[in-house]
C-alpha cells in the first residue's frame, strides 16, 4: 500500500489517510499503512505514527532465528571476480595434467601412533622451544627409511622404463599465499629427525616469506601432504609428476581401541598413498604401508 498513489487530500485506497512524508517512509520501510492508526487530524497518518510503528514489537520478524543458526536475509550479494594468482594457475595446470595423464590408485592404512607421540615428548623435553620436533618430522624419516625397502615407489615413469632414484628426497607440501609449494628435504633417509626438523622449518619459513631458493623446491622423488593440523582424518592427494607416489597424512586422534578384549584409549592416524599404476600396483602399495608401520610401532628405529 505504501507505493499506491494518494489523492489530493492525502487519502489512500481503503480510506487510509497519510501525509506525504508518512507515505514516503512507508514506502522506504515497506510498511502497510492499513496496519497503522493515525494520530493526526481525522485519523491522518503522520511521521510520528510511522516512527512509533517501527519501534513496536509487531515490526520484528515473526520467526526468531536460533542462536545456533545464522539468520537468513534477503540481501543478494554481487558476484565477485578474483584474478587467479600465478602460482594457483600453475598448480591448476600441473594437477590437471597429473590427473589426466597419470592413472592413480589409492590405498589407506591406519597406524598406532602412541609410541611416536611418546618419544616425541621425550625428545622435545630436551630441546629449546625453537627446535622442537613435529609429528611430521618423524613421519618424513619413517617414510624415507621405508622407501629404501621399496625403491619402485621412489621412482619416475619414463615411457617403457622406470627410473629408480638413488637418493630419497622427500617433498613436503606447504600452504603459501596463492596456493601450495613443495619444499624438498634431500637424502632424508640419512638424516636425524632433529636435522630434518631444522631444515624443513627453515625452508617453510623461506617459502612463506617469498624467499624460497631453487634447491628448496626442486628434485623431490616422493612427496608427503599432511592436513592433520587442520583436523582432517582422511583424504587423498594428487601425485606430483614426475614422482610415482604421494602420501596423504591425516590427524593423530585419540579413539577407543580394543586391546586384549578391553576397550582402552588409543592414538591412531590414517595415511593414504596415491600411486601411479604404470609404476606399481595395489599389492606393493599395501606392503609399503605395512612396512611403514614398524617405524611407528617401534619409534626408536627413527632416532637411532
Amino acid at each position: 500500500i505504501g507505493e499506491k498513489q494518494a489523492d489530493e487530500t492525502g487519502k489512500l485506497p481503503k480510506g487510509v489517510k497519510a501525509s506525504p512524508l508518512a507515505r514516503r517512509m512507508a514506502k522506504d520501510y515497506e510498511i502497510d499503512l492499513g496496519q497503522i492508526t493515525g494520530s493526526g487530524t481525522n485519523g491522518r497518518i503522520v511521521k510520528a505514527d510511522i516512527e512509533e510503528y517501527l519501534k513496536s514489537p509487531r515490526t520484528k520478524p515473526s520467526r526468531v532465528a536460533s542462536p545456533m543458526i545464522p539468520a537468513i536475509t534477503d540481501v543478494s550479494l554481487e558476484d565477485e571476480v578474483i584474478q587467479l594468482h600465478r602460482l594457483r594457475i600453475a598448480i591448476g595446470r600441473r594437477m590437471t595434467d597429473a590427473k589426466q595423464s597419470v592413472p592413480h590408485f589409492y590405498v589407506t592404512h591406519e597406524y598406532d601412533m602412541a609410541g611416536v607421540m611418546a618419544i616425541r615428548r621425550q625428545v622435545n623435553s630436551m630441546l629449546p622451544e625453537d627446535e622442537k620436533t613435529s609429528v611430521n618430522d618423524y613421519i618424513l624419516k619413517a617414510v624415507a627409511l621405508t622407501l629404501r625397502e621399496f625403491p619402485n615407489l621412489n621412482a619416475t615413469f619414463a615411457g617403457e622404463q622406470i627410473i629408480r632414484h638413488g637418493h630419497v628426497n622427500i617433498g613436503v607440501a606447504v600452504a603459501v599465499e596463492g596456493g601450495l609449494l613443495t619444499i624438498v628435504n634431500r637424502d632424508t633417509d640419512h638424516k636425524s629427525v632433529h636435522q630434518i626438523s631444522q631444515e624443513v622449518q627453515a625452508m617453510v619459513s623461506r617459502a612463506r616469506s617469498g624467499k624460497v631458493k631453487p634447491d628448496d623446491i626442486e628434485g623431490s622423488t616422493f612427496s608427503i601432504s599432511n592436513l592433520g593440523m587442520f583436523g582432517v582424518t582422511h583424504f587423498v592427494a594428487i601425485i606430483n609428476p614426475p614422482e610415482a607416489a604421494i602420501l596423504a597424512i591425516g590427524a593423530v586422534r585419540e579413539i577407543p581401541v580394543v586391546e586384549d578384549n578391553h576397550i582402552v584409549p588409543g592414538l591412531r592416524m590414517n595415511a593414504t598413498i596415491s600411486v601411479d599404476h604404470r609404476v606399481s600396483d595395489g599389492a606393493e602399495a599395501a606392503q609399503f604401508l605395512q612396512a611403514l608401520a614398524k617405524y611407528f610401532s617401534e619409534p626408536l628405529r627413527l632416532v637411532l
